[in-house]
């Protein structure tokens, strides 16, 4: 069973910045989709951020276009997710998600179908 590991959340005021990262192990890093989902409280789970991991472009969902940016270290087998211009509307667990499953571009995004997943890590921003 692979288990990818989040870190980077926590509490910030509206306006503020994180990094997030993830631990990836490394067999699955390559010629996959791989991203970045959150879920807040009394909603549904929300695709933040996906890329194919050896080439471009990056998907974002419409209300953090500008503001986050993914990004991987192929080194470290980490995935990234830099979020600046925090508002409270972006309160929630975040979880990478690697390995899509049938999907690729928006789709993967859209659907969420990605074989391992995170735990999550908690991000709170306040106003």
């Amino acid at each position: 069973q692979v288990q990818l590991a989040e870190s980077g959340g926590g509490s910030v005021q509206s306006g503020g910045s994180l990094r997030l990262s993830c631990a990836v192990p490394g067999y699955t890093y390559n010629n996959y989709y791989m991203g970045w989902f959150r879920r807040a409280p009394g909603k549904e789970r929300e695709g933040v951020a996906v890329f194919y991991s050896l080439t471009g472009p990056a998907y974002y969902a419409d209300s953090v276009k500008g503001r986050f940016t993914i990004s991987r270290d192929n080194a470290k087998n980490a995935l990234y997710l830099q979020m600046n211009s925090l508002n409270p509307e972006d309160t929630a667990m975040y979880y990478c998600a690697a390995v899509g499953e049938g999907c690729s571009g928006i789709d993967c995004l859209k659907s969420g179908r990605f074989t391992y997943w995170g735990r999550g890590t908690q991000v709170t921003v306040s106003s």
